[in-house]
């Protein structure tokens, strides 16, 4: 009789590791803060040794750069627009991607906001990269049409726009206060139109 043969594991390539690493370390962020995702932490969870962290890694520091930068490219490519429909709407399926991604995250988001404040350079320049690529895509995909017309303005409009919006999730998330899901969308989305013709023309 022939034996059967225990299953192999699949070697994966040095950088197809690290990504899984990252995609881990990524899933723990989503329900701890920044401080409290350790070398110890993950390499407890991956199955590996704290050697082999820091062989990937170097440090915490570096490892929670990688991580948070690997969370950022994902909030990215999660709250893009769809390619079809109209303006408003593709507005309203980003923004409400968007206060998803904080649901899911909201410890690891709650986290970067504060790292990026707190003075870190490399974590202000991610969180920084990040915000920059939400808000340029409004003019750069042209998602809007002459919605949102690609002005100075309308640039610094969409900016602070952001920058509401990100409060207003974060508060919401925290306490509710009675206001539906739906409400929070129509607020968000609704808001950057307004902004934008209360601002009449402008260079």
């Amino acid at each position: 009789m022939v034996g059967v043969r225990p299953p192999t594991r699949t070697r994966l390539a040095p950088e197809q590791r690290r990504t899984q690493l990252l995609d881990l370390g990524v899933r723990l962020l989503a329900t701890r803060s920044l401080d409290e995702l350790s070398i110890d932490v993950l390499a407890e969870e991956a199955g590996i040794s704290r050697g082999l962290l820091y062989h990937y890694f170097g440090g915490k520091h570096a490892f929670h750069e990688a991580v948070v930068r690997h969370a950022a490219d994902d909030l990215i490519a999660q709250t893009a627009p769809p390619e079809g429909g109209e303006p408003l709407e593709r507005l309203l399926a980003s923004v409400t991607a968007y206060v998803e991604y904080v649901v899911a995250n909201h410890a690891g988001y709650q986290s970067l906001v504060k790292a990026a404040a707190s003075g870190n350079d490399v974590l202000r320049e991610i969180y920084e990269e990040a915000r920059s690529a939400l808000t340029g895509r409004i003019f750069t995909e042209d998602p809007w049409g002459d919605l949102i017309p690609d002005t100075p303005v309308n640039r610094l409009l969409v900016r602070g726009w952001s920058a509401m919006v990100e409060e207003l999730v974060l508060a919401w998330v925290a306490d509710p206060a009675g206001v539906p899901r739906e409400r929070l969308l129509e607020l968000a989305a609704g808001s950057l139109p307004a902004l934008v013709e209360s601002a009449g023309p402008g260079l």
